[in-house]
């Protein structure tokens, strides 16, 4: 007999797409070699878009939403992994082309697999989860461009949407590397809470969203990671100093990039795209080492809230209206 578990699943009615709490079977697990009993998922921003409609991210419905996942292995046709296995996984197109970890069950691929590295506990990896693991991500590609905690000057790294998921981890990180840190944020009641995660000073957030005051502006930070987009991502390469770059992996404020050229070819700056879904599976095992001992998990327990799965529509709509704060995981089984 099969047996029943919750999941949030989206599903389209007459062209509107909205994600509910519903139950399914084993019958509606999808193909692959390794079966996970979800203990956690986590709420990032494209999972706001998937679960509200918001955003057309599932390529086919109805579909379990929710981009992260860890848990244990209920059952493996894989020779890497064993029953009982604790595993993570981030991207890879759940809840866009494979359904995803918003359920207490889930069947997967098994290349796509993480195990749980050492000294994370389950809880602790999906309070880093695919906004963390980008996070991560982008700190390396500055470190790979060059940009390191010991620059000239003593020259800040900016973050941008800093009291999200993406930016609260990234000052965390960026801080306890040696960076001297500012975190961009909108919200002044965040401002106590970015301090405390090793930010140096505040940028409001409004001195970067009406884009540049003109293409070359005062130089004002060696790097930056940007989690917002369009004018905001605008304004900050207006503003990075000669040789410096600029880590980009978010639209918040949107797709497009009302830019000039003139920092990239009057001030020699780069500007790096991060991808987190299709990361090569070397550098995905990295990020997470990385995560494991450059994130202070006393930071990573700051900035998270456990909540249960049926309060996830109601969560979706926060997040992509900004009210939420660092990061949120879902117990999938409360």
């Amino acid at each position: 007999m099969s047996e029943t578990f919750r999941a949030i699943v989206a599903t389209e009615t007459d062209g509107t797409v909205a994600g509910r709490l519903t139950t399914l079977s084993d019958t509606d697990l999808p193909k692959g070699d390794v079966v996970v009993d979800v203990a956690y998922s986590s709420l990032n921003y494209k999972d706001g878009l998937s679960v509200t409609g918001r955003g057309r991210v599932a390529r086919r419905f109805p579909m379990v939403c929710g981009v992260d996942l860890v848990g244990s292995v209920r059952q493996s046709d894989s020779p890497e992994f064993k029953e009982g296995q604790s595993v993570l996984v981030t991207g890879y197109g759940l809840s866009e082309t494979h359904p995803g970890g918003f359920t207490q069950r889930q069947r997967l691929r098994s290349e796509w697999l993480v195990a749980l590295p050492s000294g994370l506990s389950p809880v602790q990896a999906m309070a880093i989860g695919t906004a963390g693991f980008t996070s991560m991500l982008c700190v390396m590609a500055l470190e790979d461009v060059g940009i390191g905690p010991d620059g000239p000057g003593g020259s800040e790294i900016l973050v941008t949407g800093a009291a999200g998921g993406v930016g609260s981890v990234a000052v965390a990180i960026l801080a306890h590397l040696g960076y001297t840190v500012a975190a961009s944020s909108g919200r002044p009641e965040t401002y106590d809470y970015l301090r405390s995660l090793g930010a140096k000073s505040i940028v409001a957030r409004s001195e970067l969203s009406g884009g540049p005051s003109r293409p070359l502006d005062t130089q004002r930070w060696r790097g930056a990671i940007d989690t917002v987009g369009s004018a905001t991502l605008a304004s900050v390469l207006s503003q990075i100093s000669y040789g410096g770059a600029v880590a980009a992996c978010g639209l918040a404020g949107g797709n497009d990039l009302p830019a000039s050229v003139l920092p990239f070819i009057l001030r020699a700056i780069k500007l790096v795209g991060v991808e987190s879904v299709q990361t090569p599976m070397a550098q995905r095992l990295l990020a997470w080492e990385r995560l494991s001992g450059d994130l202070p998990l006393e930071s990573l327990e700051a900035m998270t809230t456990i909540e249960p799965l049926g309060r996830v529509p109601e969560l979706a709509a926060d997040i992509l209206a900004g009210r939420t704060r660092g990061r949120v995981v879902i117990d999938v089984n409360a």
